[in-house]
């Protein structure tokens, strides 16, 4: 999603600077041409030379000095997006009041292109009203900001104003290239991952499922503006501190939880892999070794059946089905059994895999679609809420 793409970074004089390298590394690796404006105050945190090196494209840190390589060429022009990163109070009530008095804060102001700001700072600063308010003030003319993470920060505060993990960042520039907030305040309900059945204390029944689909819709949706809550059993990524996440282990928790908070949502995507069943009578005490042991089984709740039940018109219910063979014929019979508005047919060979190919199926429709997880999840929000 970044291959070509023209990126102009942004660094002020935060202690999270020294951050944004790996910020414009993974974004050059992934294929983008970073160009880096840094501050006076940034200088003296992290060389210049840094994000050359890293970048192998040109650092502008003067207004009337700029780098012979590209004199010619205006950034604010140049950028498909502006990412500033870290963004401190300083910049962003520059830009809330209108002041233009450096090369960053010039362009920011004379750039067309999205804007993406990363705060990182003081727990208290953080919280001022007046950043407060320029940060609303900012949202509202489709600037747009991540929110700084929770923990121990530089200046011995523990708090909200951490720099973000920067493939989180990543995510979000993705998103702003191709996306406004166009599902801004839409409750949006994502299962994910697989439920574990307890044998004994120790052994469980699960499968595969690493949760990554989940997580990728759950992203998407998040960065667009929805409010995203995201039911989990076990995943295999760490889950972002933005995203509002009920953990869940079993699939009798899961049906609890998903069916108390499915009426709160307008979509609800089934993406978790719910055990079908679970030990009839599971042991209070570690089963010993033995040369055979019988598992008697049972059928858990089927929670998409029960949602269906509960389901309103003014309601979305997207199912997924992972199938090895027949992927067609049994989502498609799925859809119908099910009374569901979409089903996901994915192929279990792609399963766990960042790189996916689903089919996305309709009652009068269907589409392949291919690419990232998480490009794909930004289609099928396409599909849902555009036809």
């Amino acid at each position: 999603m970044l291959e070509n793409k023209k990126i102009l970074l942004g660094v002020t004089g935060g202690i999270a600077a020294y951050k944004a390298v790996d910020l414009a590394s993974k974004l050059t690796k992934l294929g983008a041409e970073v160009r880096t404006i840094m501050t006076t105050h940034a200088c003296e945190l992290v060389s210049p030379i840094t994000f050359k090196s890293i970048t192998h494209q040109p650092v502008v840190t003067k207004m009337f000095d700029i780098d012979a390589d590209i004199e010619h060429i205006s950034l604010a022009d140049w950028a498909e997006i502006v990412v500033i990163a870290p963004a401190t109070a300083n910049i962003i009530g520059k830009v809330a009041g209108g002041i233009a008095d450096d090369l960053l804060s010039t362009t920011i102001m004379a750039t067309t292109a999205p804007a993406l700001f990363v705060p990182a700072m003081n727990v208290h600063m953080y919280e001022n009203p007046i950043v407060q308010e320029n940060i609303s003030r900012l949202s509202k003319l489709e600037y747009f900001f991540m929110e700084p993470e929770k923990g121990m920060l530089a200046c011995g505060y523990e708090g909200k104003g951490r720099f973000p993990k920067t493939e989180e960042i990543v995510y979000f520039v993705q998103t702003y290239l191709n996306y406004k907030k166009d599902l801004e305040d839409i409750p949006v309900l994502i299962t994910a991952g697989a439920t574990r059945e307890n044998i004994d204390p120790m052994r469980f029944i699960t499968n595969h499922s690493s949760g990554k689909m989940g997580m990728a819709l759950a992203r998407a949706a998040y960065a667009r503006g929805a409010k995203v809550t995201l039911i989990t059993g076990n995943i295999s990524e760490e889950i972002p501190e933005y995203l509002k996440c009920i953990k869940t282990s079993t699939a009798l928790e899961m049906f609890k939880v998903t069916t108390k908070e499915f009426p709160k949502n307008q979509v609800t995507f089934m993406t978790a892999a719910v055990s079908d069943y679970t030990p009839e009578e599971p042991s209070i005490q570690k089963i010993k070794k033995a040369d055979k042991m019988v598992l008697e089984l049972k059928r858990t709740k089927d929670i998409l059946l029960e949602l269906e039940k509960k389901k309103t018109d003014k309601q979305t219910l997207v199912g997924f089905a992972a199938e090895s063979e027949k992927i067609m014929e049994n989502a498609k019979l799925k859809l119908k059994k099910k009374t569901l508005d979409f089903i996901i047919a994915n192929n279990l060979n792609v399963a766990g895999k960042d790189d996916t190919e689903i089919i996305f199926i309709g009652k009068k429709s269907e589409e392949k679609l291919t690419g990232s997880k998480f490009q794909v999840a930004h289609k099928i929000l396409d599909f849902i809420f555009r036809k």
